[in-house]
């Protein structure tokens, strides 16, 4: 239930209905129909792979969940975000701020935010995609919509389909390469498939990928002693860590663990440590656009 501040501060907004601009229009989202209106001038955003959608677009948020690493902000985005007002992150929303922006459109995520759903709701029309992971781009067509963007969206998708072609041509043979992601955690490693931002990229690109994650799968979660599952002829690998240095106190006991170091790929010196930002936390199509140049410059093709 919102708290008694929070009530206050929303009873100003509880009519956003009655003073919603004349030119609206309904669309479709995870959470059934919804009335946006047409050229919404005050967004809040509330996922990372949303706000880097927002910023691809042409639009600075009002407001937008912190990013996950950063003060507030990623940094392949902080100069980019003008005046946004961070608003807690994507798990821990802070409402009252959400509703001090008066924003006249909120775009969440089901999967963080069903739970606040009512009361962002009370706020300002809100949006709400369904998963966060695999294909970013069918959460970046629904954010267009509501947006009222979606040529911008459709020359931006453009854009990243050229880059991809453009570097698959490059790398030529070396997409032939079965490519292993893995991500170091606190207490435990996930060696990720297909359905996730690393893999939906890899596999535009036309990389081949191990059996065992080469499955429209997210990732399998193991530890030490899945080791052997994280082989290929070239390991990318990125880490997690909250701050305690955990994730990367596990990193580094598995990358001097014997059992990895027999690997076929780390006796070929193809192992290569990227960010776990661009590969896969921030999710959005600018961390796409930087994966792509990270690819690019590990193969030596840029």
């Amino acid at each position: 239930m919102p708290s008694r501040r929070l009530l206050i501060a929303l009873l100003p907004l509880l009519s956003f209905g009655l003073s919603m601009p004349a030119t609206a229009r309904d669309i479709t989202d995870a959470m059934g129909t919804v009335t946006v209106p047409d050229s919404p001038q005050r967004v809040v955003f509330l996922t990372n792979e949303g706000t880097e959608a927002l910023l691809a677009l042409g639009v600075v948020p009002v407001g937008a969940a912190n990013s996950w690493v950063g003060d507030p902000w990623w940094d392949h985005i902080a100069d980019r975000m003008g005046d946004a007002v961070p608003v807690g992150t994507e798990s821990a929303v802070n409402l009252e701020l959400v509703a001090a922006l008066e924003p006249d459109l909120i775009i969440g995520n089901r999967q963080r935010h069903e739970e606040i759903y009512p009361q962002l709701t009370a706020i300002a029309p809100t949006v709400m995609s369904a998963e966060l992971r695999g294909d970013w781009k069918i959460n970046f067509r629904l954010y267009a919509e509501a947006l009222g963007r979606t040529a911008e969206a459709d020359a931006a998708i453009a854009d990243y389909d050229v880059a991809v072609a453009d570097l698959r041509a490059r790398l030529g043979a070396a997409t032939a390469e079965e490519v292993s992601v893995v991500r170091f955690l606190p207490g435990q490693v996930r060696i990720y498939q297909l359905d996730s931002f690393s893999g939906v990229l890899l596999r535009d690109v036309g990389f081949a990928r191990p059996a065992i994650q080469n499955v429209e799968e997210f990732a399998i979660r193991t530890g030490k002693e899945g080791i052997p599952d994280m082989d290929g002829d070239r390991i990318f690998h990125f880490t997690w860590d909250t701050g305690d240095g955990q994730g990367t106190a596990l990193a580094n006991e598995v990358l001097a663990d014997p059992l990895w170091q027999s690997l076929s790929a780390v006796e070929a010196g193809k192992v290569h440590a990227v960010s776990d930002a661009i590969w896969n936390t921030a999710g959005g199509i600018l961390a796409a656009q930087l994966m792509l140049q990270d690819i690019a410059r590990i193969y030596g093709v840029e």
